[in-house]
């Protein structure tokens, strides 16, 4: 069964995930030459970047190479998370080269970010018990938390922190040697794309180090301008990302798992955070998120038209929001824990947030 790809009106119920995908075949094409360009501009931005954090002389001009350098690296990111999707070109095994090639500045394992990306939250997105990205606490649960627990909940959904929570919750505990609290499977390639991560790191130290000693740089510096701001930009931009894609008063979280299926999580569960110029490039277009979410194959380099044709094809369905620092942090006071009995987002106090129906 197929419907015509004409906008639905607010009285039709929205059809079956294989028809919306269905609309958006068009773009599903994948190209080699266009991403792999893509991969060595980013590559050779990156080289750039870690060069000035060297070579320049004022302290300040270093750490803003530095900056840049977080900002290549989450770039990079990006084009590795298509390849892990088996979306950036059309080779199978090239996505998987690129991907890992791609993932090695921001020290990502490949096949761990493959089992809690791809296969936990693309198939149970926002589902409690099941999707671990951001899972909000119901106020029972955020009772029963030790003290140390509570203080680290409300500093991670404080809006300042969302680099701390990636780094310390999704990065150090379920990806860099994952113990089996958080991987209870182990694989062989699993320990191979941490040894791989772990000599990419050794080497990137080491060679921060030795360029300092030569340069006659503080090795202090060189570690801080070349490593340390880089990373810590990083987990900034991917922490944030990930938070504001599926966090707004707007979306909802489930645990039963019917209501979930019913709820069609693809489209209800994902924001399309829009910037006023230049953030969709700067960022390969991975804000155009419910797109991805609806058909992971579509390659990073169509997700605008993708996000387009969905938006005129959905009118009132997808959640757009426009970004603005005052909306941001509202939905951080607001959006604190979650009360399945209500269907809403609170704050610690149980104050329910106040929708704000931004959707297209």
């Amino acid at each position: 069964m197929t419907l015509p790809a004409v906008p639905l009106t607010p009285e039709q119920s929205l059809p079956h995930r294989k028809i919306i995908r269905q609309w958006l075949t068009p773009l599903v094409g994948r190209t080699t030459a266009w991403p792999v360009l893509l991969l060595l501009t980013d590559t050779a931005l990156l080289l750039l970047c870690l060069t000035g954090t060297l070579a320049l002389e004022p302290l300040w001009a270093r750490l803003l190479c530095g900056l840049a350098a977080g900002v290549v690296i989450a770039r990079l990111f990006i084009i590795g998370h298509d390849a892990c999707h088996q979306s950036l070109t059309p080779h199978r095994r090239l996505n998987k080269w690129l991907g890992r090639l791609a993932f090695l500045p921001s020290l990502t394992p490949y096949s761990l970010w493959d089992v809690g990306h791809n296969v936990v939250h693309h198939g149970y997105t926002n589902l409690k018990g099941f999707d671990f990205v951001w899972a909000p606490c119901t106020r029972e649960e955020f009772l029963a938390l030790t003290p140390l627990q509570r203080g680290l909940d409300r500093l991670y959904r404080s809006g300042w922190a969302p680099g701390l929570y990636y780094m310390v919750e999704i990065w150090w505990k379920r990806m860099f040697f994952p113990d089996r609290r958080y991987m209870p499977t182990r694989r062989a390639i699993f320990l191979i794309d941490n040894l791989m991560v772990l000599a990419f790191g050794t080497a990137w130290v080491g060679g921060l180090l030795a360029a300092a000693q030569a340069l006659g740089q503080p090795p202090g510096q060189a570690l801080l301008a070349g490593l340390a701001v880089p990373l810590a930009v990083w987990f900034a931009l991917i922490g944030f990302v990930v938070y504001v894609h599926h966090t707004h008063t707007d979306v909802a979280w489930h645990r039963d798992r019917t209501a979930w299926s019913r709820a069609q999580p693809f489209v209800s569960t994902t924001v399309h955070l829009t910037f006023r110029r230049g953030m969709g490039a700067l960022l390969h277009h991975i804000m155009e998120h419910t797109a991805h979410h609806v058909d992971m194959s579509i390659p990073l380099y169509r997700l605008k038209r993708a996000q387009a044709r969905l938006e005129a094809l959905l009118p009132g369905r997808i959640v757009v929001q426009p970004f603005s620092w005052r909306w941001y942090f509202r939905t951080a006071r607001q959006c604190k824990l979650y009360d399945f009995e209500r269907g809403c987002w609170t704050d610690y106090a149980g104050k329910p947030a106040e929708v704000s129906h931004a959707a297209c």
